[in-house]
């Protein structure tokens, strides 16, 4: 008794492994076992590339995936099992369609029928949908294909504009003219370097002038009124008075009648005048010669 109840551990044992084994395989595969759902089958002439726990779509979201896909030897077809979400109600009409990936996955796409529920474990038929991959072949394909020889002229083009000394040439003068900026660009940052160390003595420099400004504008406010003190009218007059009296003057010297006049204007009496101040000059320098001849000093 003792015996057959441990060979009965050591097979219970091993059935929860084989059990544990698969279902982590599965798991693994994304295909939880222990998930409720509704099976349903359909048949494919190509799986390709359609694997096991690929999803099932309706309108973009998945709603169930794959879980079995068989070869039929008898039919020569692949039978393929699906699972979809308890939930999930396929109408009878539905269809089933293979779609293949820009990348290279495989996916079924469900397109739901009008008509009453299906039941569990019914078949579903397969169309031909074209999936993207197709659609890449029949339209985008043709138009690189018409594209290519223009980018081989335009390769063409561009090789033939490269190999030109011309462009060269060009590109140096460029790569010239860019290391002149920037070592302007330098200069320019010296420059302002040293406007910004020069700006504070410049500016007391500005406000040094601007207090003398306003020391020379209070002095000439002072030479103002000083100015506005002065009798300036009386000033006028006396040299009005001053001016009449010169102009007077001048009068008399011109005029021949006057004492004056006759002076500067009688040329004999100033040919006289001059022969007399010239005889007394030689009287006085005789003197001064001989000073004996005029002076006579006895002494007793």
């Amino acid at each position: 008794m003792k015996f057959f109840t441990k060979n009965v551990k050591i097979a219970l044992t091993v059935l929860l492994g084989l059990v544990l084994l698969y279902w982590g395989i599965n798991y693994l595969k994304g295909i939880n076992l222990l998930t409720p759902a509704n099976y349903y089958y359909t048949e494919l002439e190509s799986t390709e590339g359609l694997l096991e726990a690929a999803p099932i779509t309706v309108n973009g979201f998945q709603v169930g995936q794959v879980r079995e896909i068989n070869y039929d030897y008898a039919k020569r077809k692949i039978t393929v099992m699906m699972a979809m979400n308890k939930e999930m109600r396929v109408p009878e009409g539905s269809t089933i369609n293979l779609v293949s990936g820009l990348l290279g996955g495989t996916s079924l796409v469900l397109n739901l029928g009008s008509g009453p529920d299906m039941e569990n474990g019914a078949f579903i038929p397969t169309t031909t949908m074209p999936g993207l991959m197709d659609h890449v072949t029949e339209n985008v394909l043709p138009a690189v294909t018409d594209v290519l020889p223009k980018v081989d002229s335009i390769m063409d083009n561009v090789n033939a504009l490269t190999g030109d000394p011309a462009l060269a040439a060009a590109l140096m003068r460029l790569d010239a003219i860019t290391r002149q900026l920037q070592a302007s660009a330098q200069q320019l940052t010296v420059l302002m370097s040293n406007l910004n160390h020069s700006v504070p003595g410049v500016m007391s420099n500005v406000n040094g002038i601007t207090g003398n400004l306003t020391t020379s504008t209070g002095n000439l406010t002072d030479l103002s009124e000083s100015l506005k003190a002065l009798p300036i009218d009386e000033t006028m007059n006396k040299l009005n008075a001053t001016l009449d009296n010169l102009k007077a003057l001048s009068e008399q010297l011109n005029d021949k009648n006057s004492s004056l006049g006759k002076i500067t204007n009688d040329r004999e009496l100033y040919d006289n005048a001059n022969h007399a101040i010239a005889s007394l000059d030689s009287l006085l320098t005789d003197i001064k010669a001989n000073p004996k001849r005029y002076i006579n000093v006895k002494v007793f």
